[in-house]
């Protein structure tokens, strides 16, 4: 008789029986009216407050100009070397940020992404726009085909640059998927996000993202602001091998994008911590097996079992085996038995896959024999008693 068994005692490997999930959040605030800290390794989202509600980005969205730039750079359909030639438009789109670029230069691409990253150059992004796609509108049109593309659903846009527009709109979440992407996708370009200054025009401009400054291990990305969406940034660091991405939206000035978002980069950091129950080949449990000439198997976990959560909830997380069971000797070693479920406070739940530890031959005759007997004089009493402890 088979049945879907939950090995309860399972939660003991990670957490105290019993113990309540009360908090789903970090214990974290923020004046910030969205914000989210994201995991790069794992793409985890550490806290979010409204991470998911599209709002103004401002120029953070400038991103989004910037990996279409990166993406064709990778597959070799342009060059760091070729050149932009500059429109009248380009030229006019002075207002806000701006590269300083002039009607009928050419200017090569790597300087017109300097420009745009370090400078937030609006008319540099124009000039991207028109080169690529022939005019602003028809870029505009590709933005949001890779944004569908790219899974970025809380995302539209309604120009390259990110100055106010009803139709431009993305999340913070978005912008930190975006980010990952640009990091891991295109990192051979990454390091122009960590240049401190760009000259263009014999005017020097200084990168304006604080963070550069401010923590150990920034090396990006993107600052924005207007009235409509007030002060944002997205940033990342690496402290120690492990990367996190910030994004903040909706603070009061620049002196609070400065103070919060390192804060809370730091916090991302010194605050939440990973992690490791489980390493590859390590035992988790036992699985029971009938028919078998041994009654379980040990149960193994092919990849690291980890979590990354707040200091204060690291010991909310349990683990639980499931299995379909008792497991129907033979059983070969490696065999894919079920699977660990890790749930924590303030996130879905992760499963990893469980295989045998070890093979399990199938009982000969008589053991057969000595199974069904047990089986026929077993009291109704002890029958209900296993049915139950499956429940």
């Amino acid at each position: 008789m088979k049945f879907s068994q939950v090995i309860a005692t399972a939660i003991l490997l990670i957490a105290s029986a019993g113990q309540a999930l009360a908090q789903t959040q970090p214990p974290l605030t923020t004046p910030a009216d969205y914000a989210l800290i994201m995991d790069y390794r794992t793409g985890e989202i550490l806290y979010e407050k409204k991470a998911r509600t599209p709002t103004a980005p401002a120029s953070m969205s400038k991103l989004m100009t910037v990996a279409i730039v990166f993406e064709r750079l990778k597959n070799g359909s342009l060059q760091l070397t070729d050149k932009f030639d500059v429109s009248e438009k380009a030229w006019r789109e002075r207002e806000g940020s701006s590269m300083w670029v002039r009607v009928g230069d050419s200017i090569p691409v790597l300087d017109l992404l300097r420009g745009i990253i370090v400078q937030s150059g609006n008319d540099a992004c124009i000039v991207v726009a028109e080169n690529i796609s022939g005019s602003e509108e028809a870029f505009v049109q590709l933005m949001n085909q890779k944004a569908h593309e790219w899974g970025l659903n809380d995302s539209t846009f309604g120009n390259p640059h990110g100055k106010p527009d009803p139709n431009h709109k993305m999340s913070m979440r978005d912008l930190a998927m975006l980010t990952r992407k640009v990091i891991s996708e295109y990192g051979e370009y990454y390091a122009l996000f960590a240049e401190k200054e760009f000259t263009w025009e014999k005017i020097r401009q200084s990168n304006r993202n604080p963070i550069l400054d401010m923590v150990e291990g920034a090396d990006g990305l993107k600052t924005g602001h207007t009235e409509e969406s007030g002060y944002g940034l997205v940033g990342s660091a690496v402290q120690n091998g492990e990367r996190r991405i910030v994004v903040v939206n909706g603070l009061s000035s620049e002196r609070e994008r400065a103070t919060e978002s390192a804060r809370l980069m730091r916090l991302a950091f010194n605050d939440f911590s990973t992690k490791t129950f489980f390493e590859p080949g390590d035992i988790v449990g036992e699985a029971e097996v009938f028919k078998g000439k041994e009654p379980g198997v040990p149960l193994i976990a092919r990849e690291p079992v980890k979590l990354i959560l707040h200091r204060s909830l690291i010991d909310e997380a349990k683990a639980t085996i499931v299995y379909e069971g008792p497991v129907a000797a033979p059983i070969k070693e490696n065999q894919q038995i079920g699977y660990l479920r890790v749930e924590a406070p303030g996130g879905p739940a992760r499963e990893y896959a469980l295989y045998a530890g070890r093979s399990v031959k199938e009982t000969g005759i008589w053991g057969k024999i000595g199974l069904a007997a047990k089986k026929l004089l077993a009291k109704p009493s002890d029958e209900a008693t296993e049915t139950a402890s499956a429940n």
